[in-house]
């Protein structure tokens, strides 16, 4: 065994710190603890100055801060803040205080009156210059603001029965700084709008598969889908996810006119739950919750726990963002434009309501979130820039301005989709516009006294955020027990005012919208919309091909053995059936995209897993249409050729067509049933279908060798029954897809 060379340090044993094993660590710590303790001696052992001692040296510190604190050792003095610190704005001019009741008025006066009155400037520099000037009427302070800075005061006063009273204040004098207001407005509202962010995937991740069940209860029944637009709305926390939503809905045949305005008009009473959020008397909590649940979420393994966490996390930033604006805002309030430029914005008067109500639509327009438009206005009221009555006009105006995002995401979409964008707007528009006229002398008085009876009920002083909150879900209720019974007839006028396009329209794939992907849970329910759609593709073109390869049975009097049937294929089902083929490819490129930027995302694992079975379903049915179209091209193939297939064998390949057409409905229908139990059915039909298939080879080739056929007839036939047993195999992949199996 080698020894270590005599320069180096022994290797340490297992034994010592972990930090110490390393011969180059030790070496480091050791010449460290070496130096710390050569200069602590060093520090010890500095000789005091000629003819002074230790003891001196103490008593030389004490002389000197007795020096500094001046005439602050004084026997009888008392110490009180009766003058609280001051600010002003630079160019403000002096501002004078009366000192005699403010001191006279204390406990060491003792009925005795002002002796002298001594002003320290414990700065150095004075950016507030303090003075004070003895009358017959009194003492008065004169504060005189220089230049921006903070100017530490001290008043020494004497009373004339020996006692004397020390009163120590701040005096500030500050220019706004605009751009410390937009960092903390700009930055509070990001954590706010990213606290929501949160909020709604945690929600949604704790709903899981209840939210989309959700979506799917949606029937022609309004209560009904209000209540649903109302609960999915609250779970996503926006309006303008929902309505997207239900645009690219009803863009794919998905949801009718009359399902989507239910939808719609809950989905205005659900986006009112922010302001309730914000009305929790949690605010100052916000941080602490925020740590706590960030600590969880990083640390927790089980799912729900870390949603749940994640939710919570929501809830701190929401809260914390809103503390930022507020602090923002703190400066707004003492600027004189600001103040008289919010000023003008007084909800006092029918043109001064319409006026706020234009703001906070425009704000709206501007940012897409109506909900960060709800937390800048409260945060303004809580700040007392603008008042309560302010407040609820700006938050009518946010209904208008929260449609913009629906009436994007109809360009280009179908006529139906359009109606149900149009009839948000109304549905918002005439709202606003009545409840603006009652505004002043019912609207706001009404909801005061109810806001005050619930206070009083449930002994509790509403603040101004309750009283918006309030506001906001009292204009959303009426309004919709207003328009629901008229709801059909708004259907009505919207079908006669967007009337349909004189050709037909097919459905495109706008519902896969970008923005869907900020919530998992309704983008993957809107990419299982396309997949039933890419199945529904594949019926229509078995259909097709029905018609194409099998048009009928052999006519009055033919004979298997007759001259071949020359008539030309219907040509316009031959290129519909080829469209629909491309257009599957379109799709099925389109949910990839789509489902690779969800995957991408901070997906649950619900939905990552549904996201795995659409991506492996949308390429099964793009397989399917290929093989459709393969059946389809070797019969075309064969009529060009002036060849047929003998009608017996053209029978049994309808009947195959058949059974493989009722295969393909079989599993769609399960899948748009939820049912994962299909796959038993599934597997006993295509048994049976790959069965018949075996048969069918072994017939024709029996007949081969007792028939004389033209070899392009016997590659055709084999090669239409392989495509349909391909078809077969990729149907049955689906089903296992659909079970949850590998």
């Amino acid at each position: 065994m080698k020894q270590p060379p005599e320069n180096r340090l022994p290797v340490l044993t297992a034994s010592g710190p972990q930090w110490l094993r390393s011969p180059r660590r030790a070496t480091m710590w050791s010449l460290l603890l070496i130096g710390a303790l050569a200069f602590a001696i060093s520090l010890s052992d500095r000789p005091a100055p000629e003819g002074q001692t230790k003891a001196d040296d103490v008593k030389a510190d004490d002389a000197a801060s007795d020096a500094e604190k001046n005439v602050d050792v004084v026997v009888d003095e008392h110490i009180e803040k009766r003058i609280p610190d001051q600010k002003a704005y630079l160019g403000s001019p002096p501002s004078v205080i009366d000192l005699s009741q403010t001191f006279l008025d204390a406990e060491v006066a003792a009925g005795s009156a002002i002796e002298s009155i001594e002003v320290v400037h414990n700065s150095k520099s004075k950016y507030v210059e303090a003075t004070v000037a003895s009358t017959v009427e009194g003492h008065q302070l004169t504060l005189d603001w220089k230049k921006i800075g903070k100017t530490e005061i001290t008043l020494r006063v004497t009373f004339d029965n020996g006692n004397s009273l020390r009163n120590k204040f701040n005096a500030e004098v500050w220019e706004a700084n605009y751009w410390k207001l937009l960092y903390a407005v700009v930055g509070g509202l990001g954590i706010f709008l990213l606290g929501m962010k949160n909020m709604s995937e945690g929600l949604q991740a704790i709903a899981g598969n209840g939210l989309r069940r959700m979506i799917s209860m949606v029937t022609n029944n309004r209560f009904m889908a209000t209540i649903v637009g109302t609960t999915v709305t609250m779970l996503v926390q926006s309006s303008s996810i929902t309505t997207v939503m239900v645009v690219g809905f009803v863009n794919s045949g998905f949801m009718t006119l009359s399902q989507a305005i239910g939808v719609i008009m809950g989905a205005n009473i659900g986006t009112t739950i922010t302001g309730w959020v914000l009305a929790m008397q949690i605010g100052k909590y916000g941080l602490p919750i925020l740590g706590v649940a960030a600590f969880v979420y990083l640390f927790s393994k089980r799912d729900r726990v870390r949603y749940f966490a994640m939710f919570a996390m929501g809830l701190g930033m929401v809260f914390l963002g809103l503390e930022l604006m507020k602090n923002g805002f703190s400066i707004v309030k003492d600027l004189p434009e600001f103040e008289a430029w919010f000023h003008s914005f007084d909800a006092t008067t029918y043109p001064g309501v319409l006026k706020c109500a234009m703001v906070g639509c425009l704000l709206t327009f501007v940012v897409q979130s109506s909900s960060a438009t709800l937390g800048i206005t409260i945060g303004l009221a809580q700040m007392d820039v603008i008042g309560f009555d302010t407040a609820a006009a700006l938050v009518m105006g946010e209904n208008i301005g929260t449609t913009i995002t629906a009436w994007l995401a109809s360009f280009g979409a179908t006529t139906n989709a359009k109606r149900a964008a149009y009839f948000h707007i109304i549905f918002n528009m005439l709202g606003v516009f009545w409840i603006t006229a009652i505004f002043i002398k019912i609207y706001l008085p009404s909801l005061k006294y109810v806001v005050a009876q619930i206070g009083w009920a449930f002994d509790f002083e509403p603040d101004v955020t309750f009283m918006i909150a309030s506001a906001h879900t009292g204009f959303n209720v009426i309004n919709t027990l207003i328009f629901l019974p008229l709801a059909p007839y708004l259907a009505k006028f919207l079908i006669w005012a967007v009337p349909e396009k004189p050709h037909r329209e097919t459905p495109h794939l706008t519902n896969l919208d970008i923005r869907m992907l900020e919530t998992p849970a309704i983008a993957i329910e809107q990419s299982r919309v396309e997949i039933m759609r890419m199945a529904d593709g594949c019926r229509k073109m078995m259909e097709g091909s029905r018609q194409i390869n099998f048009p009928s049975g052999p006519d009055e009097g033919e004979s298997d053995d007759s001259e071949p049937d020359f008539r030309e294929p219907d040509d316009k089902l031959v290129r519909d059936l080829f469209h629909r083929e491309e257009v599957l490819d379109v799709m099925q490129d389109e949910v990839v995209e789509f489902m690779t930027n969800l995957l991408a995302g901070s997906a649950p694992h619900d939905v990552v897993d549904e996201a795995r079975r659409q991506l492996r379903m949308a390429d099964e049915y793009e397989s399917v249409s290929d093989y459709i179209t393969t059946i389809v091209k070797s019969h075309l193939k064969l009529h060009h050729s002036g060849l047929r297939l003998p009608q017996s064998a053209r029978d049994e390949l309808a009947a195959l067509h058949d059974s493989v057409s009722e295969y393909i409905a079989l599993v769609a229908k399960g899948y748009e049933q939820r049912r994962a139990d299909v796959i038993t059915e599934a597997k006993s039909q295509g048994s049976a279908i790959t069965r018949r298939i075996k048969e069918l080879r072994d017939q024709f080739l029996v007949r081969m060798s007792e028939e004389k056929f033209d070899p392009q007839v016997s590659v055709a036939y084999n090669a239409q029954l392989n495509s349909y047993r391909r078809v077969r195999d990729h149907v049955l992949n689906i089903a296992e897809a659909i079970a949850g199996e590998k």
